[in-house]
């Protein structure tokens, strides 16, 4: 692994951690603001309702929660020497998939 994969997974692992960060506040207020209201939020024709705000916060926060688990485990990949092998067929990853997605697992045929 070169010095330039070791810097794209330490800012990978930075962005993710900020936007879990983000998302987190985020939910915490939308939460704290299904708390503070006594609106019937499920019959307003306005908009979306607080339960679909929350649940939408949620699923980002999955998603992003999964982003660093991608990026640890590339950095324990790393750690054990094997970055960059595909964990499905063990062929190298090629250099521009990981340029693109420092965190990716597998080669291009194996994620299609």
């Amino acid at each position: 692994m070169s010095a330039g994969s070791g810097d794209a997974l330490s800012a990978e692992r930075a962005a993710a951690l900020a936007q879990i960060a983000a998302l987190t506040r985020e939910f915490d207020e939308v939460v704290a603001a299904s708390k503070a209201s006594n609106a019937d939020d499920e019959h307003d024709p306005e908009g979306a309702t607080i339960a679909f705000e929350r649940q939408q916060v949620a699923a980002l926060l999955g998603q992003a929660r999964r982003r660093l688990a991608d990026v640890d485990a590339a950095v324990t990949a790393v750690e054990a020497g094997t970055y960059g092998r595909c964990e499905a067929c063990g062929r190298p990853i090629a250099a521009e998939r990981l340029a693109a997605r420092p965190s990716a697992r597998t080669c291009i045929d194996c994620a299609r």
